[in-house]
């Protein structure tokens, strides 16, 4: 547990990642080992953050008062892990050759570090490694490098490499990068994946607080006779399950057309959830409304500069709430078959049929740990969840779960497959697996993708199948062991579900990896 003073809401999230990066120092950890009373842990944490805070101030200092050498840009769709993980890769890896850099994060806590118009003006390079909506209009004319957050953890030395020479296109701003073809962008797969993540991210909280409400209501009295169970069950199901689609369609529709779309993907979205057809409508709804804005604006463009204020407050969003609500009514119906076909279909199951999906959706857990895959897998979690079916959703938590817990187990069992700093590192995969959070298995993937990743997939495949024998279920959008209590179907079984899945990803780590010299 992390405590934090009231209205630091988000301070846990920064602590667990500082706490994090302090864990992988042996000579902090002996000081806290060592130390024989509670003053001796707070010296020792004061020290470790004065130590930080200099590494910083130095990295960060301008090369010269004309500004920093390098800007960079992260953010990923959770805004927890990948996007302060390429911050930190790209710090160090400046550090090394020489060079003053300033990073952006735009985290779930909001924008840290944001870059000033005199920084960008008078940055030689600017990288954008980011997997969510960023303000990229403002690098007009820079030289810039724009792709998936990922670029920022695998590529960071080559990444740092070509600013320092400038060998990136030149950014033309509003939404056209001279690199819209290149091979960064397919991975980041295109437009599509930002857009559908976009909506996701800002989705979560109200997918997260409304599910674990919901829960909560259940676990107090499944009946709910009990006031305050239904008052959970109100708050929860009622107010922010019932919003959740319509955010959805709004946020990717912004993503695409930026404001003018943010209302039509609301109002088509809602129109989804009226008309029942679901999260598959709300997907559909924001996309409609996003180039439905696109279209609206660019029909407008000949109107005379004159009407160009009304334009914005009038026919904009007119024309764009009324295009997107009359093509969205006329498909709801379809969609709403559609949506019941398939909860009938995984209502219909049978067993061996629900432990296929159970591996599949473990595996693609793990395939990518955080990327497209992973998240494709998460987002189908949650439009079960919504349409009533808990067990796909358990399957993908568990599988999620399972990669850095099991090369944790493998670090501790398998010395001697690993280095002293990866057996260092596997210590903190401990804590980052019981939290849900996937990518500490991504610096022992990127070293031997090989054998890390098809151990990894073989795990979470095998934790994803067992929830589905063991009839788990999950309604809570959202994994670790925060929401153990939470399960349908016993908690002991699912933990064992988790357990057996870290177990396979360590033994055939054990059985393959190669000694270390």
């Amino acid at each position: 547990m992390i405590a934090a003073s009231a209205g630091a809401n988000e301070a846990h999230l920064a602590t667990l990642s500082r706490l994090s990066t302090f864990l992988m120092d042996e000579s902090f950890r002996t000081s806290l080992l060592e130390a024989k009373t509670e003053a001796d842990i707070v010296a020792a944490i004061d020290r470790k953050e004065e130590e930080h805070k200099a590494k910083e101030e130095a990295e960060s200092a301008p090369a010269t008062k004309g500004g920093y050498d390098i800007l960079a840009v992260t953010g990923c769709p959770t805004g927890i892990a990948h996007t302060f993980m390429a911050a930190d890769a790209l710090k160090d890896e400046a550090r090394k050759q020489g060079l003053s850099i300033k990073v952006e994060t735009n985290g779930s806590g909001g924008v840290k570090d944001q870059l000033t118009p005199e920084e960008i003006e008078n940055a030689k390079a600017i990288i954008v490694t980011a997997s969510t909506k960023i303000n990229m209009d403002r690098f007009a004319g820079k030289k810039v490098h724009e792709g998936p957050v990922t670029d920022g953890i695998r590529r960071t030395k080559e990444l740092i490499e070509k600013a320092k020479t400038g060998d990136f296109p030149v950014y033309k701003g509003s939404g056209d990068s001279s690199n819209q073809g290149n091979e960064e962008k397919g991975k980041a797969g295109g437009g599509f994946y930002k857009h559908l993540m976009n909506g996701v991210s800002n989705m979560l909280p109200f997918v997260v607080g409304g599910g674990i409400l919901i829960a909560l209501s259940f676990l107090i009295d499944i009946d709910l006779d009990n006031q305050f169970a239904q008052m959970l069950m109100d708050i929860g199901g009622g107010s922010a399950f019932a919003l959740m689609i319509p955010v959805l369609a709004a946020f990717i529709a912004m993503s695409i057309a930026d404001r003018p779309g943010f209302a039509a993907g609301m109002v088509g979205g809602l129109i989804a959830v009226n008309g029942d057809a679901g999260f598959l409508g709300g997907l559909i709804a924001g996309f409609l409304g996003g180039y439905i804005a696109l279209l609206v604006k660019k029909l407008l463009a000949g109107l005379p500069q004159s009407l160009s204020g009304i334009t914005t407050i009038l026919f904009y969003p007119v024309l764009n709430i009324f295009f997107t609500g009359m093509i969205m009514l006329l498909l709801v119906t379809p969609l709403s078959a559609i949506n019941r076909g398939l909860e009938g279909w995984l209502g219909g199951m049978g067993t061996t049929n629900m432990v296929l999906l159970g591996i599949i959706l473990g595996g693609m857990m793990a395939i990518d740990m955080g990327g497209p895959i992973n998240k494709a897998a998460f987002t189908f979690g949650i439009a079960m969840i919504d349409a009533g079916n808990f067990g796909p959703h358990a399957a993908v938590m568990a599988g999620g779960m399972v990669p850095p817990l099991g090369i944790a187990l493998a670090t501790t069992f398998f010395k001697n497959k690993f280095t002293k700093q990866e057996q260092e590192a596997g210590k903190t995969n401990y804590i980052l697996g019981a939290s849900f959070i996937t990518e500490g298995a991504i610096p022992f993937a990127a070293a031997d993708p090989g054998r890390v990743i098809p151990a990894c997939i073989a795990g979470a495949a095998v934790a994803g199948g067992l929830t589905a024998v063991f009839g788990i279920g999950l309604p809570a959008p959202h994994g670790g062991i925060f929401v153990i209590a939470l399960v349908s179907g016993g908690w002991f079984m699912y933990l064992l579900a988790i357990l057996a899945g870290a177990i396979v990803t360590m033994a055939i780590l054990g059985l393959w990896k190669k000694k270390t010299v």
